[in-house]
């Protein structure tokens, strides 16, 4: 588990241009990721009331891929409490070099925590080339972030079990895993767990399974007891011909007490947007797993901007978490 925290993550020693070069296996790849600081450390910034939350609490997930609108993505969730974010661009060409969840949260005045999924080795797809503003990336982080109006309890972050997938991508190249990152959150009813993950898309049900129960296995072992609600993208029919039913993680998730919620079954969470211009592709991606606590019902918020222009490839979702038990 990873739980040292800093104020700014490092900057990557090595270039991405010496480490595009490296040997295609599992060994290499584990090596240099080791070598990158950042990969070990959590972000940590804003500043806010360390009051504890009053329930009912909004808490909202989304995928904001590589968060190219930070201020209006804040705009958009500004009625939450929580937020458990996925897909957050830190120095990367393609989003300006900007660290995005830095920027939302300033925007929205929360404290945040991010750990870093993948080290970028190159700026991204053909796509999202056409949106970089140097022919470099600063730092090439990207990631996932807790959010909260309130201050974030020994934040933690834990990388999923994986195969290095990205590393062997011709296209877009990166270092790392899928990563899930945590908070402890002080409520006027008890603490709370908080946990933004991120499960993998070039994978079959499963891989995610595994990546599930290794999360909540952690959980049991690390927050006995806690009340805790996780949100994020866990990729459900990806490279499954969309059908996320077909998923054994949800039966995995129900058997370690935690229940599922994702709004309405026939309503999925994908959308067309500026970088993944794909109009007839639409999947139910996101959801919340929760246990010990009371969730409302779940809204699927478009994820459009009041000009309706999209802001990410997926909609949000939001809840009300009503009480612990």
């Amino acid at each position: 588990m990873i739980r040292a925290t800093t104020a700014a993550l490092p900057v990557p020693k090595d270039t991405a241009r010496a480490l595009g070069a490296l040997r295609r296996d599992i060994a290499t790849h584990d090596a240099h990721m080791a070598r990158v600081p950042a990969m070990n450390l959590i972000e940590i910034g804003s500043t806010c009331p360390a009051a504890p939350l009053t329930l009912p609490i909004r808490v909202g997930a989304w995928n904001l891929e590589r968060c190219l609108f930070p201020q209006a993505s804040a705009h958009h969730m500004r009625d939450c409490d929580l937020l458990l974010l996925s897909e957050m661009d830190h120095g990367m060409a393609r989003t300006g070099q900007r660290d995005t969840p830095r920027e939302m949260a300033d925007a929205l005045g929360m404290a945040h925590a991010y750990a870093v999924e993948f080290l970028e080795l190159g700026l991204g797809s053909p796509v999202e080339q056409s949106f970089c503003t140097e022919d470099h990336n600063a730092r090439g982080f990207h990631g996932n972030a807790v959010m909260a109006r309130t201050a974030l309890e020994r934040p933690f972050a834990q990388r999923l079990p994986g195969r290095r997938q990205w590393f062997f991508d011709a296209e877009q190249p990166r270092l790392g895993e899928r990563i899930a990152i945590g908070a402890g959150i002080a409520t006027q009813a008890g603490p709370l767990l908080a946990l933004s993950t991120h499960l993998e898309s070039a994978c079959a049900p499963d891989h995610r399974c595994r990546q599930i129960e290794s999360l909540l296995a952690l959980i049991d072992a690390e927050f006995p007891g806690i009340p805790c609600v996780i949100g994020g993208d866990l990729n459900t029919g990806n490279h499954n011909g969309g059908d996320w039913r077909a998923e054994g993680l949800f039966d995995a998730a129900r058997s370690a007490g935690f229940a599922v919620h994702g709004g309405p079954e026939d309503r999925p969470t994908t959308r067309p947007s500026l970088i993944t211009r794909w109009p007839d592709r639409a999947m139910k991606l996101d959801w919340f797993l929760t246990r010990d606590l009371e969730l409302g019902p779940v809204e699927i918020r478009p994820a459009l901007d009041p000009d309706g222009q999209p802001l990410s490839d997926h909609d949000a979702i939001v809840a009300d978490i009503l009480s612990l038990t």
